[in-house]
């Protein structure tokens, strides 16, 4: 009987810590507590589609898509992984990118995100989405569908590191 009780303790110990244990490891990853609809990680087996938003002609694939309630309604939130450490102000290329998330997750799920998060190495930031942010995405589709027929595009940073991985440097006459 001893035996038993030491048995039934280890298991509930063991359950406890797992728990515990799960609640961290969420706590770090900086995902909200919700169900994951959506991984282009690697962390699940199956290769995710992109995602899509034709009435605007957007597409891409979010790192994480976590579906919560929120204020009695089921809201489906974007969640984009970068490495490198949280900046003292947002860059705007970050925020731009997750309000095409959003786009796309409006048109793909029927409701759009009040926000969505971009989770950098040491913290997580939510992103409003909000009129502002959709005229900024739409406006910067505009801007880069434009600039694909332009014969000129002109370089918009000062990063010879950007330069050095860019996909259109044997083209550009702006190196640095």
């Amino acid at each position: 009987m001893f035996l038993l009780g030491f048995l039934a303790l280890l298991l509930l110990g063991l359950g406890g810590w797992l728990l515990w244990s799960s609640r961290r490891m969420r706590e770090a990853s900086g995902l909200p507590a919700g169900e994951l609809v959506y991984s282009d990680t690697g962390a699940r087996e199956e290769v995710e589609e992109p995602l899509y938003c034709r009435r605007h002609g957007l597409v891409g694939r979010p790192d994480y898509l976590v579906r919560l309630k929120e204020k009695g309604r089921e809201v489906v939130i974007p969640v984009e992984v970068k490495s490198s450490r949280q900046p003292q102000t947002q860059h705007p290329g970050h925020a731009l990118q997750v309000g095409a998330y959003c786009l796309m997750v409006e048109e793909t799920y029927g409701v759009a995100p009040p926000y969505g998060l971009i989770r950098y190495s040491d913290g997580t930031t939510p992103v409003p989405f909000n009129a502002e942010l959709r005229r900024a995405v739409l406006s910067a589709a505009d801007e880069i569908r434009r600039s694909r027929t332009s014969t000129q595009v002109n370089r918009q940073h000062e990063s010879a590191e950007r330069c050095v991985r860019c996909g259109y440097r044997h083209a550009c006459g702006q190196l640095l």
